[in-house]
């Protein structure tokens, strides 16, 4: 393919960019807003001779798979030079020290980046793929950018989830492409400029509510160096088919969620005492809880019950064999699943290189799901019949529209960021079906919230995009 093939939608991403120093791609998933920042700083490097060297920061496989593989099916962009810049400190070096144009990091390594070179940075532009991973500012890597955003001359935002918690989200973000031009220069600026104080504990806020009209001003405010565009305005996509699927416990089961709930303690059969010491913790636990097991304090998981895994099994069995993809939370929702389905691991998970765990944030664990090319080309060709992932692992980068079009959540979090990605992994250009995505739900649990939270963000989201939204003849 060729620049002749670009579509309406991307030159306009690329003028954008070209344009603004500053520019925030607020763009959904599918409408490529890779190869269109790739032509941009094609044009800026070899075009105008604005550029030499452009950093690019992005989940660690979109890093190691989407940005060379974009470049090389592109003939206006073969051309590009490609550092990778991953793996042990010495490989990292290497990969710098490399004759490139574009290098290419994963977002974890970025404090060590900017250690590593001081106060001789010498990338004059930047690109951060998925900026909404930068949007706490107490992060260590939006610490460490924030340190060299004086000696960036361009920088690139590219995100299809700016505000995934609400507007509160849109700050550091803001501050990295513009230091503070269109949000404030500090975090408590912004806040008291846009927003008033919600749920508190004394000094202790827990949320923020926008103040009448805010939502409006900051709108208008970033809409100088931000485009908004939706893939439903641009694509001829398969619909999409929500299931809410109701999972009832019994009697017994639900009142000792209850009394949990109550008193954050619950007595288990085996004499042991869980204690969620905040509502953090709790909220983990009850999702557990709703999910059908929990941990104690040793980390072993004791099962509560099995309703939700018997209705995941009936929407398996319902498929008839039409490949299926599942979300799940916890470690022990991947181990319970897998021994519940058993007749399906030897066709699916064995074909997987290898099973390996990773830790998330303090305490948390989830299942990494390998994302080698030859898995993604075995989902893709129909030969895995259900296929096990957590949201964390297969959010970002992920082609896996051609291989089916059924996704069942055993259990979700907050993030809409990571829903929104996760159902992108099917629901994307290339799809030929409608995608069914069911959710199970346990009845009078925390599911519900998190459902209802889910559909709330969203619709703030919404808001946002559609009022920043760059309007094209045609559409």
């Amino acid at each position: 393919m060729n620049e002749s093939n670009l579509h309406t939608y991307q030159l306009h991403i690329i003028d954008h960019i070209l344009a603004n120093p500053s520019a925030g791609i607020f763009v959904e998933m599918g409408l490529g807003k890779t190869i269109a920042t790739l032509t941009a700083v094609s044009r800026l490097m070899f075009d105008s001779f604005e550029i030499s060297k452009v950093l690019v920061i992005a989940p660690k496989f979109v890093a190691e798979n989407v940005w060379s593989t974009e470049t090389d099916k592109w003939d206006h962009t073969r051309f590009l030079r490609l550092s990778l810049v991953t793996g042990t400190e010495k490989q990292r070096i290497n990969a710098l020290n490399a004759t490139a144009d574009i290098y290419i990091i994963n977002r974890e390594n970025v404090a060590w980046l900017v250690g590593h070179y001081r106060s001789h940075f010498p990338f004059k532009m930047i690109v951060i793929d998925e900026l909404s991973s930068f949007k706490s500012p107490k992060a260590q890597r939006f610490k460490a950018l924030r340190h060299v955003l004086p000696r960036i001359e361009r920088i690139v935002g590219l995100t299809g989830t700016p505000a995934p918690n609400g507007l509160i989200d849109l700050w550091s973000q803001l501050y990295l492409l513009d230091q503070g031009k269109s949000l404030g220069k500090r975090l408590t600026q912004f806040r008291e400029k846009y927003f008033i104080p919600g749920r508190r504990n004394g000094p202790i806020i827990y949320e923020y509510k926008l103040k009448p009209g805010a939502d409006k001003e900051i709108h208008q405010a970033i809409s100088g160096i931000c485009i908004s565009m939706k893939s439903a305005d641009y694509l001829d996509l398969p619909g999409r088919l929500d299931h809410y699927i109701k999972v009832r416990l019994d009697k017994d089961t639900m009142k000792k969620y209850m009394d949990f709930e109550a008193t954050l303690m619950l007595e288990l059969m085996q004499g042991q005492e869980i204690t969620a010491v905040n509502a953090a913790v709790l909220s983990g636990k009850l999702r557990q809880f709703a999910n059908g097991a929990i941990y104690d304090e040793s980390h072993n998981y004791i099962e509560l019950h099995t309703a939700k895994l018997e209705a995941l099994k009936e929407l398996v069995e319902q498929s008839n064999g039409n490949p299926v993809l599942i979300f799940y939370e916890f470690r022990h929702d991947l181990i319970r699943i897998m021994q519940h389905l058993k007749e399906y691991q030897p066709k699916s998970l064995s074909r997987s290189p290898s099973l390996s765990f990773k830790e998330r944030g303090s305490g948390g664990e989830f299942f990494d799901l390998p994302t080698s090319i030859q898995t993604i080309k075995e989902w893709n060709n129909g030969n895995i019949p259900v296929l096990l992932a957590h949201p964390a692992s297969a959010a970002h980068g992920l082609n896996l529209q051609f291989g089916g079009n059924t996704i069942i959540w055993f259990g979700a979090d907050w993030s809409l960021e990571l829903y929104q990605q996760a159902n992108a992994r099917l629901h994307r250009q290339g799809q030929s079906k409608p995608v069914n995505v069911y959710h199970l739900i346990t009845e009078k649990t925390i599911d519900e919230d998190v459902i209802r939270s889910l559909a709330s963000k969203s619709a703030g989201q919404e808001s946002l995009m559609m009022s920043i939204k760059a309007r094209l003849p045609g559409y």
